[in-house]
């Protein structure tokens, strides 16, 4: 198979197939279970180069610093049976690594699982595609997402590719994803973002009575990567970036609210963090929802149902002949790996698949002479 690299290990001989970023997902790389989509694992070349601060420290001790997923033990038999290489060949336990020298990490990879949805396509252009992007799912690869994401499913169900999305959408938010089929488009999309010519909107379901005036809110935003969270500053502050949000209430039921936000900055988690900054956060977010706001939402609603509810409602009307045929096969062809940490589970440790959807929803993009949008989900409608 292209762009595959295959080996033998073992004492008997073990034929693997060893995928790159090259190799493209398939429909049977799926399986459905129980509402949640997984990726059959499978063997993957992770590629790194050694960076400054690495360089001096042993191959093993590299890997048990810098990537601490796995057991010490595990590294010592990776090193010695060649899972880990550097610049393409076996070393010794004890090997100390220099600086740009390549290594090679071949493992077991399992990915984590997301909401079993189809991904909705709204407008199909010779150079413009638009879907609905479902809850859970991330944009495109990141971290451990590869085939489980909206740009490898849309490969691997409708074969399109390359695409460019253009702009990001949290892997917990659902809603209208633009992706350019060509990085032309792409460039364009870029330069009119940048340009601030680009109108985003989204509505959120949040705690309590939302205000019926407009309120802009103008506070810094400053991520913490390492806790993967932001918090709200004052505009004249030091930390953070600028942003600024502007909200309108549609309508409301004295507990909960539907807002209309409309981002003028771009900042990570900024609809979030502006809607807790007013004491609005939204409604099931329970990375930014307090304490003292709690009582004023839904019990339970961090976990709450009509999320996957509200994500089958938006896939209703489209063909599932797809999840139907991976759910009749979805037990053959899974390969266990003697020295994987993971096997015999499909998910990686520490995801039960267990997933649920923010309540914010992005429904309309717009620029100079085009426009898109995507429907509500149901949880738009108070009762």
């Amino acid at each position: 198979m292209q762009n595959m690299k295959r080996k033998r290990e073992g004492e008997a001989g073990m034929d693997i197939v060893w995928q790159t970023p090259a190799n493209p997902p398939h429909p049977q790389d799926y399986i459905f279970r129980n509402g949640t989509r997984y990726v059959k694992p499978y063997y993957f070349e992770f590629i790194a180069h050694v960076k400054n601060r690495w360089a001096g420290k042993t191959i093993v001790d590299l890997f048990a610093d810098e990537f601490k997923g796995r057991p010490y033990e595990y590294y010592v038999s990776a090193v010695k049976c060649g899972r880990i290489q550097v610049d393409g060949g076996m070393v010794p336990v004890s090997y100390m690594v220099k600086s740009s020298q390549k290594i090679s990490h071949f493992v077991h990879r399992h990915e984590p699982p997301v909401m079993a949805c189809v991904v909705p396509i709204l407008q199909k252009e010779p150079d413009v595609l638009t879907v609905c992007k479902p809850a859970s799912v991330p944009v495109h690869p990141c971290g451990q997402y590869r085939k489980n994401t909206v740009v490898g499913i849309l490969e691997a169900e409708h074969g399109l590719a390359p695409l460019f999305p253009i702009h990001r959408l949290d892997r917990l938010v659902s809603g209208l994803l633009i992706l350019a089929r060509n990085a032309s488009k792409a460039d364009m999309f870029r330069q009119q973002i940048e340009g601030g010519l680009v109108k985003k909107q989204y509505i959120a379901k949040v705690v309590g009575e939302f205000p019926k005036d407009e309120l802009i809110v103008d506070a810094n935003i400053d991520y913490n990567a390492r806790e993967g969270r932001s918090t709200a500053e004052v505009r004249d502050s030091a930390k953070g970036k600028t942003a600024s949000t502007k909200f309108n209430r549609i309508s409301s039921n004295g507990t909960q609210s539907i807002v209309l936000c409309e981002p003028v900055t771009g900042r990570t988690h900024q609809i979030r963090v502006h809607l807790q900054h007013l004491g609005h956060p939204i409604a099931n977010d329970m990375l930014y929802i307090s304490e003292q706001t709690i009582d004023r939402s839904s019990k339970g609603s961090s976990a709450d149902r009509s999320a996957r509810i509200s994500e089958a409602s938006l896939t209703s009307n489209f063909d599932e002949k797809v999840i139907n045929e991976c759910e009749e096969n979805s037990d053959s062809d899974l390969s266990i790996d003697p020295m994987c940490t993971n096997c015999p589970n499909l998910a990686p440790k520490g995801y039960d698949g267990d997933e649920e959807g923010l309540w914010l929803h992005c429904f309309r993009y717009c620029g100079p002479g085009w426009e898109y949008e995507c429907p509500y989900p149901d949880w738009a409608k108070l009762s």
